[in-house]
């Protein structure tokens, strides 16, 4: 059976209906020991394309499932395209033992929705569509929500975001590996795996460690 990828259907949708703007929203590292949930909105403009044929063409799928040094080329040719506007939103450790980790999440979210809002893209001025994957909407937000479980492999936007957030906490948890060498975030990113275990046993949690998450 021949590989799935998001498609632009539920943008193009919303373009023709009311000439509205997707916005997709997604975010990474909520399972992880430390450090923080980042975020990402992502809106695409849909006038040129050609542009977007091309973006489709680099297989644009959930972070989950690209290799690392690709999805850090589709993080960067995203980034840097002029028909993506996007923003990161995070919450840090300290957040997540105080409000917990969904609540956490949501308001990461909320931060890059508002921090896209402050760009000021033109084609942002239309009606937006908030489309978040999982099964949460923000809090906060008046505006058209959609929560969908999956939706960082169905919906181009959705997937865009999943890819930027992931290579964003990733490249944060590299600079926390040369901060606190001792625990070798470079290697495990903050997740549970059985070396990180080890190192936080043989020398105790560091600062950016979610003690909520440690208690036991």
């Amino acid at each position: 059976m021949p590989a799935q990828f998001p498609t632009l259907k539920e943008e193009e949708k919303i373009g023709r209906q009311g000439g509205g703007v997707l916005v997709g929203v997604d975010e990474v590292g909520r399972g992880p020991l430390a450090g923080p949930v980042v975020a990402c909105a992502v809106a695409i403009d849909l006038g040129d394309k050609k542009a977007l044929r091309d973006f489709l063409l680099l297989c644009v799928n959930d972070s989950k499932k690209i290799a690392p040094k690709k999805r850090e080329k589709i993080s960067e040719a995203l980034r840097a395209h002029p028909c993506v506007a996007w923003a990161l939103g995070e919450a840090d450790e300290q957040e997540i033992d105080k409000i917990n980790i969904l609540q956490a999440s949501l308001l990461a979210m909320r931060r890059a929705v508002f921090g896209l809002e402050k760009k000021g893209v033109k084609f942002l001025r239309k009606e937006r569509h908030f489309y978040i994957d999982g099964r949460e909407v923000i809090p906060d937000l008046s505006a058209n929500q959609r929560s969908i479980i999956g939706g960082d492999a169905l919906i181009f936007s959705i997937a865009a975001a999943s890819i930027i957030a992931k290579v964003a906490r990733d490249a944060m948890m590299q600079k926390c590996a040369e901060k606190y060498p001792a625990y070798q975030f470079e290697k495990h990113k903050g997740y549970g795996t059985k070396l990180h275990f080890d190192l936080i046993k043989k020398h105790g949690m560091s600062p950016i460690h979610r003690r909520s998450f440690l208690k036991k």
